[in-house]
């Protein structure tokens, strides 16, 4: 079994695949979008979300590859991905300590009109990726990319807000810490998940 290229039914597969294009070709406009957006208004909070949109767009392309796998090969792949999220997480925790002390304040307006857009197309993914919120290591990993993304777009509307109230890069500050900590989480949970079914591979392998 755990050798078998094809774990998962047909029609299963092409919805799958179907929903993990859709997500990925959202994650790849928003990427590019919020790259422009986050240097010409320097927020913080934007260049980190675009980050995160681009490491989605990668989790992504690699889920595709891996779909129809084996167990094996899916619990591998979503191992190194929830090291890659986890790193994420302590790079943004890192930058946000950084510009928050040394950084100028950001452009409040251009943060609120892009951190909407990308909140939108965070929703859309997330709604696409629910009915996997509970399948293997690896479509977990998706789904948890998604719903952390929604949340990171809420914490930059909360800091362009702030932004706009405060004018100081405080609030940068804090969306950084939100963003991290989801980062690390989800990382530390798909690690776990997917050790946990590299050792399932290994006990049916071995009888």
């Amino acid at each position: 079994m755990a050798g078998c290229a094809h774990e998962v039914n047909a029609p299963v597969l092409r919805t799958q695949r179907w929903a993990l294009g859709v997500v990925l070709a959202i994650n790849l406009t928003m990427f590019v979008t919020e790259v422009i957006a986050g240097w010409s208004a320097e927020s913080v909070a934007l260049q980190a979300d675009a980050l995160d949109f681009f490491g989605d767009s990668v989790n992504y392309a690699v889920a595709l590859f891996v779909l129809a796998r084996s167990l094996a090969w899916r619990a591998t792949t979503a191992l190194a991905k929830g090291v890659v999220m986890a790193g994420f997480g302590f790079f943004i925790l890192g930058a946000s300590f950084y510009n928050a002390f040394s950084g100028a304040a950001p452009q409040a307006l251009v943060m609120g009109w892009v951190g909407a857009l990308a909140l939108v197309a965070n929703v859309v993914s997330a709604l696409i990726l629910f009915r996997f919120r509970g399948g293997d290591a690896n479509l977990r990993a998706v789904w948890l990319c998604s719903r952390n993304d929604a949340i990171g777009n809420l914490a930059v509307l909360a800091a362009a807000l702030g932004v706009f109230a405060t004018g100081t890069a405080w609030p940068d500050l804090a969306v950084g810490l939100v963003m991290a900590a989801l980062a690390l989480w989800a990382g530390q949970s798909v690690i776990r998940q997917s050790r946990s079914e590299l050792r399932t591979v290994k006990l049916v392998a071995a009888e």
